[in-house]
């Protein structure tokens, strides 16, 4: 008798389980979803695993994340590949929005550009007194520089810093990864090479690597993130009605309180700019 008492209990238990794991697929399944395309720097950084949970909880909602450079997440945009984007290339985006592909940008936050690299500096960048100057001491040296040759909102930036040095980088110094920020990071600190790095993913990795900052401080190197919506008139298929939820949600004040308390050994990674 207790043998059988013993396996009803047993057969009573994973007849529980089994049924609760079908309800919570079957949840899952149910929830809504919408597709963000954003930048490596917000998912290296460690802010959106931050972020989406507490608005996935919130509203619902899954948000199936892909993190490219903004020159790709854009052009998931244009394709209809995603709801929503969240990158930081100011020029970009407007272009973006001005050929009909998105709707109703929303500024989200900002930190800097930063350069980093060996401690032994070799081409004496620090104490420079612009970031173009920095740029043109380390091709003047000729010192490994590793880009992210990405289209990113990073890479963006610094082909427009190469620029206006009037300098066209090339040569053995100077090498292109096509890789996502985090990555970027670990090669520059194997090969010892200078680099630029949003400064929320450098935070975020820094205790992981022998490079240092190094220049810092040009307000050319401001980097403003904004949040935008496909234009479903363009495509049809997009889930707008929540990725608006997703945009109202990242600009409410809790959204930009997870921003502005999101931290790394005690330094902010993120500063909001929706509610000023």
């Amino acid at each position: 008798m207790q043998k059988k008492m013993q396996l009803s209990a047993f057969l009573l238990t994973v007849s529980l389980l089994f049924n609760f794991t079908l309800s919570s697929c079957g949840q899952h399944e149910d929830m809504s979803h919408i597709k963000l395309a954003t930048t490596t720097t917000t998912d290296n950084s460690g802010l959106l695993a931050e972020l989406i949970p507490v608005f996935e909880e919130r509203n619902s909602i899954k948000v199936d994340v892909i993190a490219v450079g903004t020159g790709k997440a854009i052009i998931h945009g244009k394709n209809g590949d995603v709801d929503v984007i969240l990158v930081h290339a100011r020029n970009q985006e407007d272009a973006f929005i001005d050929s009909g592909f998105g709707i109703d940008r929303r500024d989200v936050m900002h930190n800097d550009f930063i350069l980093i690299g060996p401690d032994s500096d070799p081409s004496g960048i620090r104490g420079s007194s612009s970031a173009t100057e920095a740029l043109k001491s380390i091709a003047e040296y000729e010192s490994s520089f590793l880009s992210r040759g990405d289209d990113s909102g990073t890479h963006t930036k610094e082909r427009q810093l190469w620029k206006d040095t009037d300098i066209t980088p090339s040569g053995q110094w100077y090498k292109e990864a096509g890789q996502g920020m985090g990555t970027v990071l670990t090669m520059s600190n194997e090969m010892l090479a200078y680099t630029m790095t949003d400064r929320g993913t450098w935070l975020a990795m820094k205790d992981k690597l022998d490079l240092v900052l190094l220049f810092e401080g040009d307000p050319i190197l401001y980097n403003p993130y904004g949040v935008i919506a496909v234009n479903p008139e363009r495509h049809d298929h997009v889930n707008y009605e929540d990725a608006m939820r997703f945009i109202s949600f990242l600009t409410s004040q809790t959204g930009q309180n997870i921003i502005q308390s999101y931290r790394k050994n005690g330094e902010q990674l993120f500063f909001p700019d929706a509610l000023n």
